[in-house]
């Protein structure tokens, strides 16, 4: 997120509204407040290739704390504000972020993982004036910046962020980028590749319905910003306001979940019909699969406009397709376009055209695990040339890629990603719960949901209060989204000779009349 080319020649511009509110933040206020936040950072001895955090919802200063982090060499963790404390205390260490950025909703959350976060320096909240802090730690985030200057810091640097995916383990992972020492006018070839993907072009308006903390909104609103256009961020999604706003600030591009379709599509038909779409020349839908008769209702509504693309936060490799190729190859999530793809069985060897196999990329762009040799090899090849995130699909004869599973068990709920070790791991501590296995079952709304399937220990009556229970324990543990929404028992399951749980045929029989099982 960096502003400084339109400084000048955008000064008066805005770069950032917030949706609701139509609070505004113009190009040289953006690049100024940057210049600020990037010299606060330096005064904490943050140099280039440290860490830090930011834990809050969406926000007009969300962009520019990101963007201090771009023009300083800085690598900034975007965190999922429904984070319990003890999970957000993991992704604080784990990060080794020595500064967090925070919001007055999420202080409470923010000081209880602090007692276990020994390296972290100071925290800044996003606070009116005169709203009390929790304690020493907490520092009012304005008055933080107001003293410090508002051109640049005299050692610029590129910097970029480090989200974490779950990966193939229960522990989320930091994805770390390797980062040159180069101007921070010089983006990641990844983003310009993106750039000319989505054609984002000076003066655009992009409108952002989803959370920050995701790597796709996260993207999509800096490369606005880096374009010269306008980024109009939503505080939450609602489908009507949605529509609403892309009139109201007549948005060019836009970038959604499957979710979003369908909570759009059940809207009352006359709110649906005197929505003003005109202004829109590109919406992109990523994250999850988009069942078929969603995407082909969308398409008739608004038109060939809707681009769907297929790629993991780690940029293994990626695939895209517009709406006139996917109406030709339904299903699919489109043509690989950046690095190159293999399907294989379980061996390593090739798949046939149309077989269901492991998902492989010749590695179009370098990452690691952040701190984990060991998990960044999982991902590997023996000979270190592909790399995988577990999905499961084919390829048809024209080269256009469909997804049928997810060997990791990966659930993904309204595009938000959570891998079910959490909550296993969680589960097996209960005393009245011998075994448990999570997956994700069809839901309509979300394309997935979380599901528990319990072995109890013995003389334990398996009734509706034990749910609420289990249910209640999770949600004491958990965030919301790793929660089950719903819990069945069976007398034993199935567990092969090497212990290892056999999960398929539990999960198979909540798919059976679904042809891919990761659609909804």
């Amino acid at each position: 997120m960096y502003a400084d080319q339109f400084s000048q020649k955008k000064a008066d511009q805005p770069a950032i509204i917030m949706a609701d509110t139509g609070a505004t933040l113009t190009y040289r206020q953006f690049d100024q407040q940057t210049n600020k936040v990037a010299h606060l950072l330096r005064s904490l001895a943050l140099n280039r290739l440290d860490h830090y955090a930011v834990f809050m919802e969406n926000s007009i200063h969300y962009p520019e704390i990101c963007g201090a982090g771009e023009r300083s060499g800085l690598y900034y963790t975007c965190i999922n504000s429904y984070l319990t404390a003890d999970e957000l205390a993991y992704i604080l260490n784990n990060s080794e972020s020595q500064t967090v950025f925070t919001s007055t909703a999420k202080c409470h959350t923010l000081k209880e993982a602090l007692k276990q976060c020994p390296k972290i320096k100071k925290c800044y909240v996003v606070a009116n004036k005169d709203e009390e802090l929790p304690g020493d730690m907490f520092v009012n985030y304005h008055d933080a910046i107001n003293d410090q200057p508002s051109t640049p810091i005299a050692d610029e640097f590129l910097g970029t962020a480090m989200l974490y995916s779950s990966g193939t383990t229960g522990r989320p992972k930091g994805i770390l980028r390797p980062l040159e020492p180069q101007s921070p006018s010089e983006q990641l070839p990844m983003m310009s590749f993106l750039q000319d993907l989505w054609q984002y072009r000076e003066d655009m308006i992009y409108l952002s319905p989803a959370p920050l903390y995701h790597s796709a909104p996260q993207a999509a609103v800096g490369l606005t910003i880096r374009a010269g256009g306008t980024a109009v961020i939503m505080e939450k999604f609602d489908p009507e306001a949605y529509l609403q706003y892309i009139s109201q600030y007549r948005v060019t591009h836009s970038q959604l979940v499957p979710t979003m379709f369908s909570r759009m599509l059940k809207l009352p038909e006359e709110i649906r019909a005197k929505a003003d779409l005109s202004s829109l020349e590109v919406a992109i839908h990523a994250a999850a699969p988009c069942p078929a008769k969603v995407k082909e209702q969308m398409i008739e509504w608004w038109g060939p406009i809707i681009n769907e693309y297929y790629g993991a936060t780690e940029g293994l490799g990626f695939a895209a397709c517009n709406s006139e190729e996917w109406l030709a190859h339904k299903g699919s999530v489109g043509k690989v376009i950046l690095g190159e793809v293999s399907i294989l069985d379980e061996n390593g060897e090739p798949m046939a055209k149309g077989e269901p196999g492991e998902i492989w990329f010749k590695t179009a762009n370098a990452f690691s695990y952040f701190n984990d040799d060991e998990k960044t090899k999982e991902v590997m090849s023996n000979d270190g040339t592909m790399s995988t995130v577990g999905d499961v699909g084919y390829l048809d004869d024209d080269g256009f890629l469909y997804l049928t599973d997810r060997s990791t068990f990966m659930i993904i709920s309204g595009g938000v990603n959570i891998y079910p070790q959490e909550t296993e791991d969680l589960l097996i501590t209960h005393p009245k719960i011998a075994d448990a296995a999570v997956f994700g079952v069809p839901n309509e709304d979300f394309g997935e949901e979380v599901k528990a399937v319990l072995q109890t220990m013995p003389d334990i009556e398996e009734n509706e209060d034990l749910v609420l229970e289990i249910m209640a324990f999770c949600a004491e543990n958990l965030s919301a989204q790793k929660c089950p929404r719903s819990i069945d028992f069976e007398a034993e399951l199935p567990r092969l000779p090497t212990g290892k749980l056999y999960k398929r045929v539990l999960r198979d029989k909540y798919w059976a009349d679904k042809k891919s099982k990761i659609l909804g």
